[in-house]
């Protein structure tokens, strides 16, 4: 698999995970009758937040992983860092979805989240340095 396969792969993936975070909180909105706003239902503010922090981290780091294919960064360095990222954003949405209050998936989620975007971001970083410093 190419560097840009694999970023394709994981583009793919949460494009699927957040078509599936937005069905949810439509379905909650008609289940709930809240048709504006989430009208102090917390189900719905739930929902919301969930797909909400989603939205928040997950184009930012995918936005990277086209960066590392740009840079020709190892293939295994892009499936490790989308596939913790994939799995945090499933573990995220199944702990937050399920409760406001703490839960091991919304905390495991949140820290495999950030660990994939520092990773991508410090990975940018390193590979465009590198590749200035070697002439690449």
């Amino acid at each position: 698999m190419t560097h840009y396969e694999a970023t394709a792969l994981y583009i793919g993936l949460h494009v699927l995970l957040m078509m599936f975070l937005k069905m949810r909180v439509g379905a909650t909105r008609g289940r709930e009758k809240v048709q504006f706003g989430d009208g102090g239902n917390e189900n719905l503010i739930r929902s919301q937040r969930v797909q909400g922090n989603a939205v928040e981290d997950v184009p930012i780091i995918l936005l990277g992983l086209v960066g590392l294919s740009s840079l020709s960064a190892p293939v295994a360095l892009i499936h490790g860092i989308g596939a913790v990222l994939f799995v945090s954003r499933i573990l995220h949405a199944w702990g937050l979805g399920g409760s406001t209050g703490f839960s091991i998936g919304r905390i495991a989620g949140s820290l495999g989240t950030v660990v994939s975007m520092l990773a991508t971001g410090g990975a940018c970083v390193w590979f465009a340095i590198s590749r200035f410093f070697m002439g690449g």
